[in-house]
């Protein structure tokens, strides 16, 4: 049973950058064909897709958010990482790490980004 844990900072100062961390148990984040999602919802509003690192370690990033996203891996720790810079109240949601075809979710992470 492969299991999705995000873990991140909970509250982000607005102009700062939010780091987190998904840990992957129960299988390989390079396992062949597997794509590992980010995706944020928002207080009210519905599930926003950032961005991906699919098998290989290639990368692609939502058009509104790909100035300030970053999507990378660490193979060795299995985890996979999401860094948006320049964060605002906006910003401020549930972020959830997924490998949306095998339907793995994470719990999810609450941000909120507030002086």
């Amino acid at each position: 049973q492969v299991q999705l844990q995000e873990s991140g900072p909970g509250l982000v100062k607005p102009s700062q950058t939010l780091s987190l961390t998904c840990t992957v148990s129960g299988g390989s984040i390079t396992t062949k064909y597997y794509s590992w999602t980010w995706i944020r919802q928002a207080p009210g509003k519905g599930l926003e897709w950032m961005g991906v690192i699919a098998f290989g370690g290639a990368t692609a990033y939502s058009p509104s958010l790909k100035s300030r996203t970053s999507i990378s891996w660490d193979t060795s720790k299995n985890q996979l990482s999401l860094q948006l810079n320049s964060v605002t109240p906006d910003d401020t949601a549930v972020y959830y790490c997924a490998e949306v075809g095998m339907d793995y979710w994470g719990k999810g992470t609450l941000i909120t980004v507030s002086s």
